[in-house]
């Protein structure tokens, strides 16, 4: 397997960007005081979904089905709550607790399976488009809080702000969110206006938190300036925000749209991961091992 990273000091294993080939590093890296290492699974001469020699039993696969249809329930659940919730606000009523159940229903999804989510939120008609990418990308940002280990609070928050990310995708017609061609510049600059008005949306409630907040506006934002809607760099993304980066645009790809084919997971992950200059890499490294 290819070794990007051993989150380790220098001092016990100093290997970065490699094969892993020899018994001897193997050995190091066991010895070392890396309680995770980061694996590129698209330069790796194995599968790394698989573990070695291992073959998926009966027991596996029925476990499998059953978590398939839960979590088909609780998605199908979730987006009928969802979308209540966005008919609410854009009637001007607004309770964050409202969306307090959807959150616990998408957490218990990841830790029942992320990579089920995953598939189960992958393919979304028209109609469910919005609810199901938040869904999903709800979903992704919480299992990387959780594989991150950046505690409870915070996990809850990318949870949540999974959830409103697109919030201001409500305040653009439908015609062009669904249009299957391609996009004139005055629609173009109507889609690119979601960020800033779900962030000034949600600006008028103060109970919404400031890392909600950010993740609505800057979601969008790419690490060399690129993005979107203030062209912020790297050094001023935080952590959260690059997190939703990495989770809308791996729902994104990996999703039908009316003008592309879905990617495969490891397409997905392989193209973002070649493009350090948009997305922080070692996340995009760690959504890989969610899924795998």
């Amino acid at each position: 397997m290819y070794i990007e990273l051993v989150e380790c000091a220098d001092s016990e294993f100093s290997g970065r960007r490699f094969l892993l080939e020899a018994d001897s590093d193997l050995r190091s890296i066991l010895a070392s005081s890396a309680e995770s290492v980061l694996v590129n699974p698209t330069k790796s001469e194995i599968d790394c979904e698989l573990h070695a020699g291992a073959k998926p039993d009966d027991d596996a696969t029925l476990r499998d089905a059953e978590a398939r249809t839960r979590i088909r329930h609780a998605v199908s659940q979730a987006s009928a709550t969802l979308r209540t919730g966005f008919d609410d606000i854009k009637t001007g009523k607004f309770d964050i607790a409202r969306f307090a159940p959807v959150a616990r229903s998408i957490t218990a999804s990841v830790l029942l399976s992320p990579h089920i989510l995953a598939e189960v939120t992958r393919l979304k008609t028209k109609d469910e488009g919005t609810y199901v990418h938040s869904l999903a990308v709800s979903g992704l940002m919480t299992g990387l809080g959780q594989l991150l280990d950046l505690g409870n609070e915070t996990t809850r928050e990318l949870t949540i702000a999974g959830l409103l990310h697109d919030l201001g995708k409500l305040l653009i017609p439908n015609a062009i969110l669904n249009k299957g061609g391609q996009l004139t510049d005055a629609e173009r600059r109507m889609v690119r206006s979601h960020p800033e008005r779900g962030y000034l949306l949600l600006k008028q409630h103060p109970e919404v938190s400031d890392l909600i907040l950010d993740i609505c506006r800057f979601h969008h934002e790419a690490l060399d300036g690129s993005g979107y809607p203030l062209g912020l760099r790297g050094d001023r993304l935080s952590l959260p925000v690059r997190i939703s980066t990495v989770c809308d645009v791996f729902d994104a790809l990996t999703s039908v749209r009316p003008y592309k084919r879905a990617w495969t997971s490891t397409e997905a992950l392989k193209w973002m991961f070649e493009r350090g200059h948009l997305f922080d890499r070692r996340l995009v490294l760690r959504l890989g091992s969610l899924l795998n």
